[in-house]
């Protein structure tokens, strides 16, 4: 098992530390940028937001984002499933019509 390790996050003008795997920092490290970005682009549009409320109305945006691909990816799912389950049935028919009778 491997130890934490504290990794500073830069938000904003904000620091924080939280302490993650070796493994996950990188990842950990995206992420944050990721927030840092999404964070900037929702102050540049709001009037004066406080820290608190920005980091709200991010999580809410970042959460709808998220949902929304979420269902875009269950449908097209769902669809290759059908195709497939489609493509069976009529390599099931093919594969009987070949077969010789008894």
């Amino acid at each position: 098992m491997s130890s934490s390790e504290p990794v500073a996050l830069r938000l904003i003008d904000r620091e924080f530390l939280i302490a993650c795997a070796p493994e996950e920092r990188e990842g950990l490290l995206e992420a944050a940028g990721f927030l840092d970005r999404k964070m900037r682009e929702l102050r540049a549009n709001a009037r004066a937001p406080s820290f608190e409320r920005l980091s709200v109305l991010t999580a809410i945006s970042v959460t709808h984002e998220l949902l929304t691909l979420r269902k875009q990816h269950d449908g097209q799912a769902h669809r290759v499933s059908d195709s497939l389950a489609a493509l069976r049935q009529k390599l099931d028919a093919a594969l009987d019509d070949d077969l010789p009778k008894r």
